[in-house]
């Protein structure tokens, strides 16, 4: 009988496969400190977040290989929400897809509208009078502290802080109640047309803005106060999703996750639209890149965007909303009812739509996600021949697998409410 030879105990044994070292770890368990996890078991564990989980924001799902609870590789999946939006726009005049808009980020319907009426006006090659332009600057900033308040208590919400949720619908509700007022709908608005606007602001209107103006910053303080000395918040926000200025700038992010990494840049001020260049507002960055950075830049930006709307409305010129254009957009229904020319008019251009020239524009817009483009390919016509979106959602995901390999999976939540992502506009 052949004895196999004595194995020593108190060596740290040295196999070639995962098998031998687990042989020897059942001999004697002190071996185990010696041994990571991931070559003690053979394989890591796969561990599917999402895509039905209310931290994802949406219908977004994670495949996390992990060793032990950290996260040694990540495999994000889009595409859950997918809804052929660019397709549809091909196959549809420009006026009738402003209501697809509504349905890219839907917490900023407004802004959503405003950017793709932008850019098929820069494909018609109009010019907005300045009170129309003043009308969108006020939406779009609206739409800014909406959708970072909605952010802000989901992502606080996540990580345990129920009240900060609460504090924020409140404030939401109010720029709901303006948004009612100005565009009838308080959710999907499609307010915005290409040319200018649907109608004009309320007489109402400047009065309500005011009273939320003045009320909402010392909202937004007590808000705050609940979170940037909270320890909690800050244990699990600080040096937590670290994203190095390099890469930022590597993977086409905007937005505050760009400007949180120390990035100044804002599409307002590096390629001013609406008029833009003539408000007076700051840029706020980040220092570390970390997720309480973008927090900080989100909180900023809506006092910024408080600065924006007061010189909008204090401003605010006089004359018409809409292009000085009578043969490209709808007469006014009064006219309608009453003028044969006009109904033919109207026939016409709801029929056919506007008579874009062949060319093809981007335009994009600072969203309160990133910059939102859009491409626009035309052959003529009424309707374009090729529609591209540019979702920031989308973008700023593009980073997950890079981001979350070395953090616990408890981390996860933290750092996708920090991403802020929409998945109607990732997916479209």
């Amino acid at each position: 009988m052949i004895e196999s030879p004595a194995v020593s105990t108190t060596t740290v044994f040295e196999a070639p496969d995962a098998l031998g070292r687990t042989q020897q770890i059942l001999k004697d368990p002190a071996n185990a400190a010696h041994v990571p996890a991931s070559e003690l078991l053979g394989e890591t564990m796969s561990l599917n977040f999402g895509p039905s989980h209310p931290s994802t924001h949406g219908v977004f799902r994670i495949v996390l290989d992990l060793d032990g609870e950290q996260i040694v590789k990540a495999r994000p999946e889009v595409g859950y929400l997918h809804r052929g939006d660019e397709k549809i726009a091909e196959n549809m005049q420009y006026n009738q897809f402003v209501p697809y808009t509504d349905r890219l980020d839907y917490l900023a319907p407004l802004a959503n509208n405003v950017a793709y009426a932008c850019a098929v006006e820069k494909l018609m090659g109009w010019e907005l009078p300045a009170r129309g332009k003043a009308i969108r600057v006020i939406c779009c900033e609206l739409a800014r502290i909406s959708a970072h308040l909605l952010g802000l208590g989901a992502s606080s919400m996540d990580i345990g802080a129920v009240s900060v949720f609460l504090f924020t619908f409140t404030e939401r509700e109010k720029i709901y109640n303006l948004c009612e007022l100005l565009t009838g709908a308080r959710f999907t608005t499609s307010y915005t047309r290409v040319g200018g606007q649907i109608r004009d602001l309320p007489e109402k209107f400047p009065d309500q803005l005011y009273a939320f103006l003045d009320s909402f910053p010392r909202a937004l303080d007590e808000i705050t106060s609940l979170l940037t000395r909270n320890p909690i918040f800050i244990d699990r926000t600080k040096n937590v999703g670290i994203i190095s200025k390099e890469d930022a700038i590597a993977y086409g992010l905007t937005g505050p996750m760009l400007r949180g990494s120390g990035v100044e840049y804002d599409v307002r001020k590096a390629r001013p639209y609406l008029d833009y260049e003539n408000y007076d507002f700051d840029i706020p960055v980040g220092s570390v890149g970390d997720c309480f950075d973008r927090y900080l830049v989100r909180i900023e930006e809506m006092r910024q965007s408080l600065k924006i709307l007061r010189q909008a409305i204090d401003n605010l010129p006089g004359g018409p909303v809409n292009i000085v254009d009578g043969k490209s957009r709808l007469p006014v229904k009064e006219e309608v009812l009453q003028k044969m020319e006009q109904l033919i008019h109207h026939f016409i251009i709801t029929t056919e739509g506007i008579d874009a020239p062949a060319g093809e524009v981007y335009f994009g817009a600072e969203n309160p996600k990133g910059e939102l483009g859009f491409y626009i390919h035309s052959l003529g016509g009424g309707v374009p021949n090729r529609l591209h979106i540019r979702a920031p959602s989308f973008v700023n995901l593009s980073i997950i697998p890079k981001l979350l390999p070395g953090h616990m999976v408890g981390d996860v939540v933290t750092i996708l409410g920090s991403v802020d992502m929409v998945f109607g506009e990732c997916d479209r």
